[in-house]
């Protein structure tokens, strides 16, 4: 972050979503009621997952893991983004924008990581069930989620050591309401074209890579369950829709607004509202009405909480 002493910029402003007051209202009333429904639906599978021993397996430990991380998604850019809407100067410091960058890499990155884990519990589960508990053992579980922070943190941190001490004299103005690599290298005054591609070949390219990978391994297992069960082919296929829906939510986004040539700014901002406000809340709603286990126990944590708040 020293960056900030090599640069004539200390702040940069932010265009926002719209012009439009009645948009704007809009977008606040509805951001809002996301983001508060996408933190306490998040928060009520960590807390169902942890206190239901029925829960206590791999694919809800991952599951758990994952809300945990669509709290991070929701928190990164949604507060502020709301907070902005209606201010007519909308900034934040270079140290704030950089510290942005950081924590949507990061956390983008360990997602990434943490759908492919389910992929392969699914897979294993359905195709091996015999082996599951062996192959998805505590230390594997363990493991996966290690590896995603470990590969999160390198992704982010390998970026901003080509990013942070980039020259910036001017102008200061983002066309978004939240700071990201393809908008904020283009403002820097310098030649950036190598690092654009690289941006695109770092999170362009492996997002596009992994939700191929991951579709093309959930055709495979329905292809194996078909053959080797008829009747178990639409169960398995439930099941699976659920994940590729979450996948499909969060690498859409991404493919396009790192991949595409000719971005367009109308259309780049509501994909990035859709995954900083939409997605995290989907994921919850998806997960929890797709799966009887977790509406089972939800209803008894729900119920446990109502009765502790009339006791007390």
């Amino acid at each position: 972050m020293d960056g900030a002493n090599n640069s004539v910029v200390s702040e940069f402003v932010f265009l926002g979503l719209t012009n439009s007051w009645e948009i704007q209202l809009l977008i606040f009333v509805l951001s809002s009621m996301f983001y508060v429904a996408s933190m306490m639906g998040n928060s009520l599978i960590m807390i169902t997952v942890t206190s239901d021993s029925h829960l206590h397996s791999p694919m809800y430990f991952l599951l758990a893991n994952l809300s945990f991380i669509d709290l991070g998604v929701s928190s990164v850019t949604s507060p502020k983004m709301i907070y902005d809407l209606f201010r007519k100067h909308k900034v934040i410091s270079f140290r704030g924008c950089i510290t942005q960058i950081f924590f949507i890499h990061v956390i983008g990155a360990v997602e990434m990581v943490l759908l492919i884990a389910m992929a392969f519990d699914r897979y294993v589960a359905i195709c091996k069930p015999l082996h599951y508990l062996t192959i998805m053992s505590p230390r594997m579980c363990i493991f996966f989620l290690v590896t995603a922070w470990i590969i999160g943190l390198i992704h982010s941190l390998v970026q901003l050591a080509f990013v942070v001490n980039l020259p910036f004299c001017g102008p200061n103005v983002l066309d978004s309401f939240y700071c990201d690599l393809p908008r904020f290298i283009k403002l820097a005054c310098t030649d950036t074209y190598r690092l654009e591609f690289m941006v695109t070949a770092n999170s362009g390219f492996i997002s596009l890579g992994s939700f191929c990978i991951l579709i093309i391994s959930y055709i495979f297992i329905l292809i194996t369950v078909q053959k080797h069960s008829s009747g178990g082919s639409s169960k398995a296929f439930s099941t699976l829709s659920t994940h590729i829906m979450v996948v499909v939510l969060f690498f859409g986004p991404c493919i396009f607004v790192y991949t595409w040539p000719h971005p367009t700014s109308h259309l780049d901002k509501f994909l990035a509202l859709f995954d900083a406000v939409l997605t995290p809340f989907l994921n919850s709603v998806i997960y929890t009405f797709r799966n009887k286990d977790m509406k089972v126990a939800m209803k008894k944590v729900c119920s446990q909480l109502i009765t502790y708040r009339r006791i007390s």
